[in-house]
């Protein structure tokens, strides 16, 4: 179930993506502003509902990235030494 942090980034989205409808964004901007005090939510904090085999699979790509930081690399292996 997407958390209201997510509904809201998609009518957010939606506003700034020129292939949608006027009439679709003019719903956007009414959800944002009737349900989501003109989209002012709280960034969502709980990690609870993160997959832990799909958080795992993210840090070995990280881990396998030669565009990523030496620096990331340790954290990211670091992270996934402490998953198991």
């Amino acid at each position: 179930m997407p958390t209201d942090a997510q509904i809201a980034g998609g009518h957010k989205a939606n506003l700034n993506n020129p292939n949608t409808s006027e009439e679709s964004k003019q719903h956007s901007r009414q959800v944002l502003e009737n349900e989501f005090n003109g989209g002012d939510v709280p960034k969502s904090t709980d990690s609870g509902d993160k997959n832990p085999g799909n958080v795992a699979g993210g840090l070995k790509a990280t881990l396998n990235n030669p565009k990523v930081s030496d620096e990331a690399k340790k954290s990211a292996k670091d992270r996934l030494e402490g998953m198991q």
